[in-house]
């Protein structure tokens, strides 16, 4: 317990004399550990302005949207901003093929216009607070596995309890692989809607031909609205609702950036992994990676051939292809990354270090020889729950559905006719959403390319029972031509039917709900044969960040991103991605043109925005050179979740909004590279240009702080 305190007092993994543009910093630390240097970099604003437990700051500002993104507000009247990408899922959601929204864009010129989103929720940050000293009281280095998980797993429980209130959220979130612990609170906000968008063609200009990529010319943002009840809280979707007022909302300046300008982002980054050692890289690179590009691959190739055929089904899984298509582009580009810089040998000469030192310290001495007998021994049983798990659950749709009939069936074998009605409308609910944006033909081409890997890359102890049957029948085909022609979960009407009166005997008897149990079991069964390999690999990685940290008392060290609010700063620049070819930091409104293919979706240019390009009607918004400027980047160091992101300059006025990273610096996740890793960033200018001269949606202009 006494090490733990002296960590504390370390805090908040990178060593102060690195690059300042590195590292992902809780806001409450910022005073301790940053705001001299970024006061030195061209920050006006003081530690208390940007995060403060008194007063309202920029941080109030900041919200998580929905499950995975940032947003932040930009009016007095609950106006959020964010991503296009963001917002493609309500975008689509939303869309019909008489209002798609997707494709024609959308713009509410009244409250009244605005359109509800349901399901999707705000998350605003009320307090944050280090519980590391009660999670971990009394808990001895020695303690068991299971014995120290059950105790910290009580004591998150009852501190989350504790702090939760209606409407809100209270998490415990872990640190440094468990060697510290926050609790955050958050408010969460039910009633939110849909404002404003411009078309795919613009807010996804390059769509996945130019993701991850620079230079970039999109216009990545969507707008949506925070209601309240009358006295300002959260409350769930009510005509009544009023705007919400924020505590503090972005005030937006025009005046743009030059190279070297201060750029500040806080947001919400989802998951990086900068400890994982050698092992844990190989592992990623030759396990997870590997399948995921290899089994997405052929599902998205199958997906795109039908969406090219049809628009009905292009406009049903435009959201599944980006959202699968964006990891996949990421394996694809972490593996190249972390082979080109050489990340597994960097980190090989921080083990070995890490190895002579550890000879004088017993409490680490064996956790290197844990870690990698952790990482072999589990990587069979890690493939076989990689491709079970990306085939037959995130591959084909249909299991997943039919998986939720479950309840339905334990209901009908009671008997019991309240839990069999409840049942039955909450299936009534999944279906509508289900197959609103589902095509059985596209879906059996997928089930059939998927049970054909995983039955050739697995061996029969690892197969589900209905593939084992399959293999003795010798016919994957005609099995899923069965399953597709016969099964109640592949046809809507088929499927209302059956609700309308539930049969036990026709559910257990339905191919499709026998795969999905079957499948299910065979997943709950890897997954028991990994957890030991679990607890050794997590009780090792633990041992070993602590061991890094007492290693260098005299380093600074951030966690790893985690889904809770951070800040990042660093500077406007350029950057050489390889030999004889410099990037500059940004782009405008020609290379959009230049790119313009009106025979390819990815890009298409509106003949809107080709009329105004030719008048160079740029309004209030374009450059001192008479230029629109589109993206540009900075070195912030971002991931996953930052999207959405607001890019704050000197001033604490917006100036920006993060959508993407650079295909160079792909293995930023693991290890941050400081010369080539940049942030991708939509001008503030370009968005207002597209929502005021494109859109003619002056009545948001008008309610948004200027400060120029």
């Amino acid at each position: 317990m006494k090490q733990i305190k002296i960590l504390l007092l370390l805090s908040l993994m990178i060593v102060c004399n690195t690059k300042a543009d590195e590292g992902m910093w809780l806001l409450p630390l910022i005073e301790k550990l940053n705001i001299e240097k970024m006061n030195e970099m061209g920050l006006k604003l003081t530690a208390e302005d940007i995060f403060s437990t008194t007063q309202p700051s920029v941080s109030d500002a900041i919200v998580i949207f929905g499950r995975g993104c940032t947003a932040e507000f930009i009016s007095d009247k609950g106006l959020i901003l964010t991503n296009h990408h963001c917002g493609f899922d309500v975008i689509q959601s939303l869309s019909s093929m008489e209002n798609n929204y997707l494709v024609d864009g959308f713009w509410a010129f009244s409250f009244d216009e605005e359109i509800p989103a349901p399901g999707l929720t705000i998350s605003l940050l009320k307090r944050m607070e280090n519980v590391t000293e009660t999670i971990l009281e009394g808990i001895g280095d020695d303690a068991d596995y299971d014995e120290r998980q059950k105790i910290i797993s009580e004591r998150r429980t009852q501190l989350e309890k504790e702090a939760k209130e209606e409407s809100q959220r209270a998490m415990v979130y872990e640190f440094f692989a468990g060697n510290q612990y926050y609790l955050v609170v958050y408010d969460v906000f039910k009633d939110v809607r849909f404002v404003g968008a411009p078309p795919s063609s613009i807010g996804k200009f390059g769509y996945d031909t130019d993701n991850w990529m620079w230079p970039r010319h999109t216009c990545d943002f969507s707008l949506f609205r925070v209601y309240a009840d009358k006295d300002g809280n959260p409350a769930e979707y009510s005509e009544n609702n009023v705007p919400f007022k924020p505590p503090h909302h972005l005030p937006i300046s025009l005046k743009g950036y030059e190279i070297g300008d201060f750029a500040m982002t806080i947001g919400y980054p989802g998951r990086t992994d900068r400890y994982l050692t050698s092992f844990g890289i190989e592992e990623r690179v030759n396990i997870n990676n590997h399948w995921i590009i290899k089994i997405r691959g052929i599902k998205q190739d199958i997906w795109a051939d039908a969406m090219n055929k049809s628009d009905k089904v292009r406009l049903q899984y435009s959201s599944k292809y980006s959202n699968s298509s964006n990891y996949w582009k990421n394996s694809i580009g972490m593996n190249k990354g972390i082979a080109a810089l050489d990340v597994v040998s960097k980190k090989q000469a921080i083990e070995k270090e890490f190895s002579e030192w550890s000879k004088q310290n017993p409490k680490f001495e064996n956790v290197m020889t844990s870690l990698k007998s952790g990482y072999e021994n589990r990587a069979e049983i890690l493939k076989a729950s990689l491709i079970i798990r990306e085939t037959l659950f995130n591959g084909t749709e249909i299991l997943r559905f039919a998986m939720n009939a479950e309840a339905l069936e334990v209901a009908l074998q009671d008997k019991d006719a309240n839990k069999i009605e409840k049942a039955t409308e909450k299936l009534k609910e999944e279906a509508e959403t289900f197959f609103k944006d589902y095509h059985a033909p596209t879906d059996e081409k997928v089930f059939l390319a998927m049970i054909e890997l995983y039955s050739k890359e697995l061996p029969r102890n690892l197969l589900p029972s209905f593939l084992q049957e399959i293999e003795q029948k010798n016919s994957f085909k005609v099995y899923t031509q069965n399953l597709f022609s016969k099964s109640i979960f592949t046809d809507e009407k088929r499927f209302n039917n059956f609700l309308a009166k539930p049969n036990l005997k026709t559910l257990q008897s339905d191919p499709a709900y026998k795969a999905a149990l079957s499948s299910a079991e065979m997943i709950n069964e890897i997954f028991e044969k990994n957890i030991e390999f679990g607890k050794i690999l997590s009780t090792a990685n633990r041992l070993f960040i602590e061991g890094l940290m007492t290693m260098s008392p005299n380093t600074t060290f951030y966690p790893d991103a985690n889904s809770t609010l951070r800040l990042s700063y660093g500077t406007v620049g350029d950057y050489e991605p390889r030999d004889a070819v410099i990037y500059k930091h940004f782009t405008t409104l020609t290379g959009v043109m230049e790119k313009e293919d009106p025979f390819d979706n990815d890009f298409i240019v509106p003949q809107k925005l080709k009329d105004l390009y030719k008048t160079k009607d740029w309004g209030q918004y374009g450059a001192s050179d008479g230029q629109m400027y589109v993206n540009y980047t900075t070195n912030n160091d971002i991931t996953g979740g930052n999207s959405g992101s607001p890019v704050i300059n000197g001033n604490g006025e917006l100036v920006g909004l993060a959508f993407d990273g650079n295909w160079e610096a792909m293995s930023g996740d693991i290890a941050f590279e400081e010369l080539l890793q940049k942030c991708i960033n939509v001008d503030i200018r370009y968005v207002l240009f597209i929502i005021d001269k494109f859109a003619g949606a002056k009545n948001l202009i008008e309610e948004m702080s200027f400060v120029d």
